[in-house]
């Protein structure tokens, strides 16, 4: 089985074409709650157009929280300091769900 990372990789590898990585692409970064914050642009993917259902877990817990969501072509994620992994699978998941990775 491949790691999240690994699947986040290929994931991204795919949709490399000589110009959507020049424009789109992945951003990771840390919240000061603290917490992580995702965003994946998903202009010109086969993802840009399919819905997401928002998830969110225990949003009320200061550090085991999460939120994931789509918002204009864009899947976006917010969480905890431990949540990092289950946002990026969260991602994997739907995608795969739609696409071979």
């Amino acid at each position: 089985m491949k790691s999240t990372l690994k699947e986040i990789e290929e994931w991204f590898a795919s949709q490399c074409d000589g110009d959507w990585e020049h424009g789109q692409g992945i951003k990771i970064e840390t919240l000061d709650n603290p917490g992580w914050r995702i965003s994946i642009n998903l202009e010109d993917t086969p993802l840009q157009d399919r819905p997401f259902k928002e998830l969110r877990h225990n949003y009320d817990n200061e550090l085991d929280w999460m939120r994931c969501w789509k918002q204009d072509r864009r899947f976006e994620a917010a969480g905890g300091p431990r949540k990092l992994e289950d946002m990026l699978q969260a991602f994997i998941q739907w995608a795969k769900s739609n696409e071979k990775i």
